[in-house]
Protein backbone atom coordinates (compact mmCIF):
# COMPACT_ATOMS: atom_id res chain seq x y z
CA UNK A 1 0.00 0.00 0.00
CA UNK A 2 1.08 3.52 -0.73
CA UNK A 3 0.11 7.22 0.07
CA UNK A 4 -0.51 7.04 -4.07
CA UNK A 5 -2.72 4.43 -3.77
CA UNK A 6 -4.71 6.13 -0.83
CA UNK A 7 -4.75 9.58 -3.20
CA UNK A 8 -6.14 7.49 -6.21
CA UNK A 9 -8.54 5.72 -4.27
CA UNK A 10 -10.04 8.69 -2.50
CA UNK A 11 -10.31 10.55 -5.44
CA UNK A 12 -12.18 8.11 -7.16
CA UNK A 13 -14.39 7.64 -4.78
CA UNK A 14 -15.30 11.43 -4.74
CA UNK A 15 -15.47 11.84 -8.70
CA UNK A 16 -17.65 8.40 -8.79
CA UNK A 17 -15.68 7.52 -12.42
CA UNK A 18 -12.09 6.28 -13.03
CA UNK A 19 -12.14 8.67 -16.60
CA UNK A 20 -12.53 11.90 -14.22
CA UNK A 21 -10.34 10.89 -11.23
CA UNK A 22 -7.44 9.90 -14.01
CA UNK A 23 -8.17 13.47 -15.43
CA UNK A 24 -7.43 14.88 -12.20
CA UNK A 25 -4.53 13.36 -10.87
CA UNK A 26 -2.78 13.14 -14.81
CA UNK A 27 -2.03 9.66 -15.17
CA UNK A 28 -3.99 7.09 -17.59
CA UNK A 29 -6.73 5.34 -17.02
CA UNK A 30 -5.58 1.82 -17.45
CA UNK A 31 -2.51 3.16 -15.02
CA UNK A 32 -5.34 4.24 -12.44
CA UNK A 33 -7.35 0.69 -12.72
CA UNK A 34 -4.07 -1.61 -12.34
CA UNK A 35 -2.89 0.49 -9.00
CA UNK A 36 -6.77 -0.18 -7.23
CA UNK A 37 -6.72 -3.70 -8.35
CA UNK A 38 -2.93 -4.08 -6.91
CA UNK A 39 -4.62 -2.64 -4.00
CA UNK A 40 -7.47 -4.83 -3.93
CA UNK A 41 -5.46 -7.44 -4.14
CA UNK A 42 -3.13 -6.96 -1.40
CA UNK A 43 -5.97 -6.03 1.07
CA UNK A 44 -7.99 -9.34 -0.37
CA UNK A 45 -11.11 -6.74 -0.69
CA UNK A 46 -13.33 -5.71 -3.08
CA UNK A 47 -13.19 -1.47 -3.38
CA UNK A 48 -15.20 -0.43 -6.26
CA UNK A 49 -18.01 -1.91 -7.80
CA UNK A 50 -17.42 -1.26 -11.95
CA UNK A 51 -20.71 -0.83 -13.42
CA UNK A 52 -22.13 1.41 -16.68
CA UNK A 53 -22.33 4.76 -15.24
CA UNK A 54 -19.14 4.48 -13.34
CA UNK A 55 -18.32 3.15 -9.91
CA UNK A 56 -19.75 2.87 -6.67
CA UNK A 57 -17.50 1.86 -3.57
CA UNK A 58 -18.48 -2.15 -2.04
CA UNK A 59 -19.35 -1.95 1.66
CA UNK A 60 -16.02 -3.40 2.52
CA UNK A 61 -14.23 -0.43 0.26
CA UNK A 62 -16.59 2.05 1.96
CA UNK A 63 -14.97 0.64 5.78
CA UNK A 64 -11.27 1.25 3.96
CA UNK A 65 -12.21 4.56 2.49
CA UNK A 66 -12.96 5.72 6.29
CA UNK A 67 -9.19 4.58 7.03
CA UNK A 68 -7.94 5.34 3.93
CA UNK A 69 -8.77 9.01 4.93
CA UNK A 70 -7.54 9.03 8.27
CA UNK A 71 -3.96 8.12 6.60
CA UNK A 72 -3.61 10.42 4.44
CA UNK A 73 -4.89 13.23 6.38
CA UNK A 74 -2.27 12.55 8.90
CA UNK A 75 0.24 12.40 5.87
CA UNK A 76 -0.76 16.06 4.58
CA UNK A 77 -0.59 17.37 8.15
CA UNK A 78 3.10 15.55 8.24
CA UNK A 79 3.92 17.16 4.70
CA UNK A 80 2.19 20.61 5.50
CA UNK A 81 4.65 20.71 8.87
CA UNK A 82 7.93 18.73 7.56
CA UNK A 83 7.60 19.48 4.08
CA UNK A 84 9.98 21.92 1.72
CA UNK A 85 7.07 24.99 2.37
CA UNK A 86 6.01 23.11 5.82
CA UNK A 87 5.49 25.46 8.95
CA UNK A 88 7.58 23.24 11.29
CA UNK A 89 9.98 26.07 13.31
CA UNK A 90 13.45 24.99 13.45
CA UNK A 91 14.83 24.20 16.77
CA UNK A 92 17.70 25.33 19.58
CA UNK A 93 18.56 24.74 22.42
CA UNK A 94 21.26 25.49 25.16
CA UNK A 95 21.36 24.05 28.42
CA UNK A 96 24.04 25.76 30.98
CA UNK A 97 25.38 26.50 34.35
CA UNK A 98 23.59 29.55 35.81
CA UNK A 99 26.14 31.87 33.83
CA UNK A 100 24.88 35.23 33.14
CA UNK A 101 27.31 36.05 30.02
CA UNK A 102 25.48 32.19 29.00
CA UNK A 103 22.68 34.01 29.30
CA UNK A 104 23.60 36.95 26.92
CA UNK A 105 25.40 35.09 24.33
CA UNK A 106 22.23 33.98 23.49
CA UNK A 107 20.28 36.91 23.87
CA UNK A 108 22.23 37.80 21.15
CA UNK A 109 22.24 35.07 19.14
CA UNK A 110 18.12 35.10 19.06
CA UNK A 111 18.51 39.26 17.72
CA UNK A 112 20.13 37.76 14.26
CA UNK A 113 17.04 34.97 13.59
CA UNK A 114 13.09 35.92 13.00
CA UNK A 115 12.01 34.74 16.35
CA UNK A 116 8.49 33.76 14.36
CA UNK A 117 10.11 31.05 12.55
CA UNK A 118 12.41 29.28 15.24
CA UNK A 119 11.86 27.56 18.46
CA UNK A 120 14.49 28.91 20.53
CA UNK A 121 15.26 27.46 24.54
CA UNK A 122 17.94 28.24 27.23
CA UNK A 123 18.02 26.44 30.15
CA UNK A 124 20.08 27.28 33.28
CA UNK A 125 19.90 23.86 35.07
CA UNK A 126 22.25 21.73 37.23
CA UNK A 127 25.62 20.19 35.66
CA UNK A 128 24.22 16.51 35.52
CA UNK A 129 20.84 18.17 33.83
CA UNK A 130 23.25 19.98 31.42
CA UNK A 131 25.24 17.04 30.28
CA UNK A 132 22.22 15.00 29.79
CA UNK A 133 20.45 17.67 27.83
CA UNK A 134 23.35 17.72 25.15
CA UNK A 135 23.77 13.85 25.20
CA UNK A 136 19.89 13.58 24.43
CA UNK A 137 19.79 16.45 21.86
CA UNK A 138 17.50 18.26 23.92
CA UNK A 139 20.03 21.33 23.73
CA UNK A 140 22.68 21.48 21.00
CA UNK A 141 25.05 23.16 23.54
CA UNK A 142 25.95 22.87 26.92
CA UNK A 143 27.73 25.55 28.99
CA UNK A 144 30.08 24.20 31.78
CA UNK A 145 33.29 24.39 33.51
CA UNK A 146 36.17 22.05 34.59
CA UNK A 147 39.08 22.48 37.03
CA UNK A 148 41.56 20.48 38.78
CA UNK A 149 39.13 19.08 41.07
CA UNK A 150 36.18 17.70 38.56
CA UNK A 151 37.90 17.51 35.52
CA UNK A 152 39.00 13.58 35.86
CA UNK A 153 35.02 12.84 36.44
CA UNK A 154 33.46 15.40 34.14
CA UNK A 155 35.56 14.15 31.55
CA UNK A 156 34.46 10.39 32.13
CA UNK A 157 31.13 11.48 31.99
CA UNK A 158 31.22 13.22 29.02
CA UNK A 159 33.30 10.77 27.05
CA UNK A 160 30.59 7.91 28.12
CA UNK A 161 27.79 10.40 26.74
CA UNK A 162 29.55 10.48 23.15
CA UNK A 163 30.47 14.71 24.21
CA UNK A 164 33.63 16.74 23.49
CA UNK A 165 34.43 19.95 25.85
CA UNK A 166 35.69 22.67 23.51
CA UNK A 167 37.42 25.51 26.29
CA UNK A 168 36.60 29.05 25.61
CA UNK A 169 38.32 30.91 28.58
CA UNK A 170 40.75 30.08 31.57
CA UNK A 171 39.23 31.89 35.13
CA UNK A 172 40.89 32.33 38.76
CA UNK A 173 37.61 32.61 41.44
CA UNK A 174 36.89 35.71 42.17
CA UNK A 175 34.05 36.36 45.46
CA UNK A 176 30.19 37.54 44.27
CA UNK A 177 28.51 39.56 46.71
CA UNK A 178 26.68 42.64 46.90
CA UNK A 179 28.22 45.93 46.56
CA UNK A 180 27.23 47.05 50.29
CA UNK A 181 28.47 43.63 51.73
CA UNK A 182 31.00 44.50 54.50
CA UNK A 183 34.20 43.45 52.54
CA UNK A 184 33.33 44.66 49.44
CA UNK A 185 35.49 47.57 49.24
CA UNK A 186 38.42 45.02 49.94
CA UNK A 187 41.18 44.63 46.99
CA UNK A 188 41.18 40.79 47.68
CA UNK A 189 39.09 38.99 50.31
CA UNK A 190 40.15 35.42 51.65
CA UNK A 191 38.57 32.35 53.41
CA UNK A 192 39.11 33.74 56.84
CA UNK A 193 37.51 37.10 56.33
CA UNK A 194 34.99 34.62 54.60
CA UNK A 195 33.91 32.44 58.02
CA UNK A 196 31.33 34.72 59.15
CA UNK A 197 28.88 35.01 55.69
CA UNK A 198 27.14 32.00 54.55
CA UNK A 199 28.38 30.63 51.19
CA UNK A 200 25.96 30.68 48.52
CA UNK A 201 25.81 27.07 46.09
CA UNK A 202 23.22 26.14 43.52
CA UNK A 203 21.87 22.76 44.26
CA UNK A 204 22.55 19.89 42.02
CA UNK A 205 20.57 17.25 43.65
CA UNK A 206 20.24 15.14 46.92
CA UNK A 207 22.07 12.22 45.40
CA UNK A 208 24.07 14.29 42.91
CA UNK A 209 28.00 13.64 43.29
CA UNK A 210 30.10 17.34 44.63
CA UNK A 211 31.53 16.89 41.64
CA UNK A 212 29.12 18.40 39.71
CA UNK A 213 28.99 21.53 42.04
CA UNK A 214 29.11 25.16 40.07
CA UNK A 215 31.26 26.83 42.00
CA UNK A 216 35.19 26.74 41.87
CA UNK A 217 36.69 25.28 45.30
CA UNK A 218 33.57 23.28 46.08
CA UNK A 219 36.19 20.70 47.97
CA UNK A 220 36.45 23.41 50.73
CA UNK A 221 34.98 23.07 53.97
CA UNK A 222 32.48 25.58 54.51
CA UNK A 223 30.82 26.45 58.09
CA UNK A 224 27.50 28.40 56.62
CA UNK A 225 26.03 26.99 53.57
CA UNK A 226 23.16 27.95 51.64
CA UNK A 227 21.63 26.08 48.46
CA UNK A 228 19.53 27.82 46.03
CA UNK A 229 17.74 26.78 42.72
CA UNK A 230 17.82 30.20 41.04
CA UNK A 231 20.11 32.74 39.91
CA UNK A 232 17.26 35.76 41.27
CA UNK A 233 16.79 33.77 44.87
CA UNK A 234 20.78 33.25 45.25
CA UNK A 235 20.77 37.41 44.83
CA UNK A 236 18.25 37.46 46.99
CA UNK A 237 20.52 35.90 49.47
CA UNK A 238 23.48 38.53 48.95
CA UNK A 239 21.43 41.30 49.85
CA UNK A 240 19.71 39.51 52.41
CA UNK A 241 21.85 37.70 54.35
CA UNK A 242 25.43 39.30 52.89
CA UNK A 243 25.96 35.97 51.56
CA UNK A 244 28.49 35.02 48.91
CA UNK A 245 29.94 32.63 45.74
CA UNK A 246 32.63 32.06 44.36
CA UNK A 247 32.58 32.31 40.62
CA UNK A 248 34.55 32.98 37.45
CA UNK A 249 34.75 36.84 37.94
CA UNK A 250 32.76 37.23 35.07
CA UNK A 251 29.75 39.88 35.27
CA UNK A 252 27.29 40.53 32.80
CA UNK A 253 25.82 43.25 34.87
CA UNK A 254 23.20 44.20 31.37
CA UNK A 255 21.07 41.38 32.84
CA UNK A 256 22.10 41.36 36.96
CA UNK A 257 22.78 45.15 37.12
CA UNK A 258 25.04 46.74 39.03
CA UNK A 259 24.13 46.00 42.52
CA UNK A 260 26.77 43.33 42.58
CA UNK A 261 30.62 43.08 42.48
CA UNK A 262 33.54 40.47 41.90
CA UNK A 263 36.31 40.61 44.15
CA UNK A 264 39.32 38.85 43.26
CA UNK A 265 39.56 35.91 46.01
CA UNK A 266 43.11 35.93 47.94
CA UNK A 267 44.35 32.13 48.33
CA UNK A 268 47.06 31.03 51.55
CA UNK A 269 48.43 27.73 52.31
CA UNK A 270 45.59 26.01 53.34
CA UNK A 271 43.05 27.31 50.74
CA UNK A 272 44.67 27.38 47.12
CA UNK A 273 43.22 28.95 44.10
CA UNK A 274 42.26 27.32 40.98
CA UNK A 275 41.72 27.65 37.73
CA UNK A 276 37.82 27.58 35.91
CA UNK A 277 37.98 26.20 32.17
CA UNK A 278 35.06 27.09 31.08
CA UNK A 279 34.21 26.05 28.00
CA UNK A 280 31.05 24.46 25.63
CA UNK A 281 29.95 20.75 25.21
CA UNK A 282 28.38 19.27 21.99
CA UNK A 283 27.70 15.67 20.98
CA UNK A 284 30.86 14.03 19.49
CA UNK A 285 31.55 14.30 15.60
CA UNK A 286 28.45 17.07 15.59
CA UNK A 287 28.36 19.72 12.59
CA UNK A 288 26.37 22.72 14.63
CA UNK A 289 23.81 24.84 12.92
CA UNK A 290 24.13 28.22 12.27
CA UNK A 291 22.15 29.02 15.31
CA UNK A 292 24.98 26.71 17.15
CA UNK A 293 27.81 28.40 15.53
CA UNK A 294 26.41 32.05 16.28
CA UNK A 295 25.82 31.22 19.61
CA UNK A 296 29.12 29.58 20.35
CA UNK A 297 31.02 32.77 18.63
CA UNK A 298 28.44 35.60 20.78
CA UNK A 299 30.37 33.36 23.71
CA UNK A 300 33.81 34.35 22.30
CA UNK A 301 32.60 37.40 22.76
CA UNK A 302 31.03 38.36 26.03
CA UNK A 303 34.35 36.44 27.45
CA UNK A 304 36.40 38.90 25.74
CA UNK A 305 34.06 41.79 27.69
Amino acid sequence: MTINQLSYLITIAETGSLNKAAELLYISQPSLSGAVQELEKELGIIIFRRTGRGVTLTTDGAEFLLYAKQLYGQYEEILEKYGKNGRRKKKFGVSTQHYSFAVKAFVEMAKAFDMSKYEFAIRETKTEEVIRDVSNLKSEVGVLYLCDFNRKWIEKLLRSSGLVFHHLIDCRAYVYLWKRHPLAGEAGISFDQLRDYPCLSFEQGENSSFYFAEEILADNEYSRMIRANDRATMLNLMIGLNGYTLCSGIICEELNGNDFLAVPFRDDEENRNSIMQIGYIVKKNTILTEMGELYVEELKRCLKM
